[in-house]
């Protein structure tokens, strides 16, 4: 691992506050590789050899099922996948692939505990980031519960938005296969959703995204912190 990257994983949350000698033990095993577009980095059921960390690209966190696959979340720069895993020594419950060209991050799991056992405010960093990914698993749940499906896309276009930096004008960073995969409906249901908010003040051509009357979508979305605000 080059210092560059070295000083780009030490960066993270997760890591920042460990002691200098607890991290250097820990990343005496890690390496870096970069992956071309979909490629599987790990699999469902196979257990948990690595921490990974995504420091350039994207990666898909999906799952199978009954000849059946949903996405289920993004993993972008700088940030961790999957932590439970690595914690618990269990295996994954999800699988992953490149979405494009991507360099990650390896560190061996088993380096992972020992130092969580050393090093207190690695552990402490650890619960706080399992912590937030639960909520964010209930946020998810939530939204999946209470929204309709154009209820669902109107506030992910929404975040989108803020992503932006508000924008009336933007553009998705997912194609629309995979959103209606996220967003936890067929294709032809996404297409008929993003069809009906027409009328409340949004309008789809392919990933690009046109806000014509921002407080008529607002209104019609009904955006909750409790819901949409990943940092709440």
């Amino acid at each position: 691992m080059s210092d560059s990257e070295f000083s780009e994983v030490r960066r993270l949350d997760l890591f920042a506050g460990m002691d200098d000698a607890h991290f250097r033990a820990l990343m005496r095993g890690a390496y870096v590789q970069s992956f071309p577009p979909q490629i599987e980095l790990i699999a469902e059921g196979e257990h948990s050899d690595f921490l990974h960390v995504v420091m350039a690209g994207a990666v898909d966190l999906f799952t199978s099922w009954n000849g059946r696959d949903t996405s289920m979340a993004t993993v972008r720069p700088i940030s961790t996948f999957i932590l439970a895993a690595t914690v618990r020594d269990a295996p994954y419950l999800m699988s992953a692939r490149t979405m494009e060209k991507s360099r990650i991050a390896l560190i061996p799991s088993a380096d992972v505990r020992a130092v969580f056992d050393a090093d207190g405010n690695f552990a402490r960093a650890i619960v706080a980031e399992l912590a937030t990914c639960y909520r964010s698993v209930v946020k998810s749940q939530k939204e999946l519960k209470l929204r309709n499906s154009r209820e669902r896309v109107a506030n992910f276009l929404l975040r989108q938005q803020r992503r932006a930096g508000g924008k009336p004008v933007f553009d998705m960073d997912l194609e629309k296969r995979r959103l209606a995969s996220v967003l936890g409906m067929t294709p032809e249901n996404l297409s008929r959703a993003i069809k009906g908010l027409r009328g409340h003040g949004v309008v789809v051509d392919g990933t690009r995204v046109t806000v014509t009357d921002q407080n008529a979508i607002e209104c019609f979305a009904k955006p909750n912190p409790l819901i949409d605000d990943l940092a709440t």
